[in-house]
């Protein structure tokens, strides 16, 4: 099992963002992790192409960019040409995910699905093998600082049997309320990605945080 660590730039300091990008590049940190939210499909706005595009003239590791966002569809592209390594859609959002999923692999990036707290994982029978990555939603999308919903581990442990039953390469990403006390627990639940924003950028030792994130026994 992976035990990758993509910290959220949601979390990170803005003032300072290029120094936040060059801690990144020199932890153990596996990906970048951005968020993209467009004030419709949650009650936020973050940053948009312009920053994505800044950051990866700056990042020496793969863009891991969620879209939570309306019509998807109509960015593809635009985040592929910005700089997006892996690029994850909402369940919710696409009216014909399989299409939109076939859209971001010929665009050259790993596809990515991402599942709210209150969608069963059972919904993602159909549509499993054509993910590079599932994305567990921890915490009601749109904010970052929330508290982990507790429900997450049976959905991963669910979504690791369906993958490991039909003998997939699907990676399983979770993000939301992310942070040392809960970690272990999850990749022993069957998560390969956690995304850690406040827990990395908000403690006194981000490096040494990121470091303890991945070797947490």
């Amino acid at each position: 099992m992976n035990r990758l660590l993509a910290p959220s730039l949601l979390s990170a300091d803005f003032l300072n963002l290029e120094k936040e990008i060059d801690m990144i590049n020199a932890s153990e940190a596996d990906w970048f992790h951005l968020d993209i939210m467009d004030g419709v499909f949650v009650p936020n706005i973050s940053f948009g192409l312009p920053v994505v595009d800044a950051i990866k003239r700056k990042a020496k590791k793969p863009l891991d960019v969620h879209l939570m966002i309306v019509e998807p569809d109509r960015y593809v592209d635009a985040f592929r040409n910005a700089g997006a390594d892996i690029l994850s859609v909402q369940y919710e959002a696409c009216t014909h995910l399989h299409r939109v999923l076939q859209q971001i692999r010929n665009a050259g990036m790993k596809a990515g699905v991402v599942l709210n707290p209150h969608t069963p994982v059972l919904l993602l029978t159909d549509i499993l093998a054509y993910a590079d990555l599932v994305l567990v939603m921890s915490v009601n999308p749109g904010f970052g600082g929330q508290k982990f919903i507790p429900e997450t581990f049976n959905k991963i442990v669910e979504l690791r049997s369906m993958i490991d039953k039909r003998g997939l390469e699907v990676l399983i990403e979770v993000d939301g309320g992310v942070n040392i006390s809960n970690a272990n627990q999850l990749y022993k639940a069957g998560a390969d990605v956690l995304v850690a924003g406040n827990a990395v950028f908000k403690s006194e030792n981000p490096t040494e945080t990121i470091r303890n994130l991945k070797k947490i026994a």
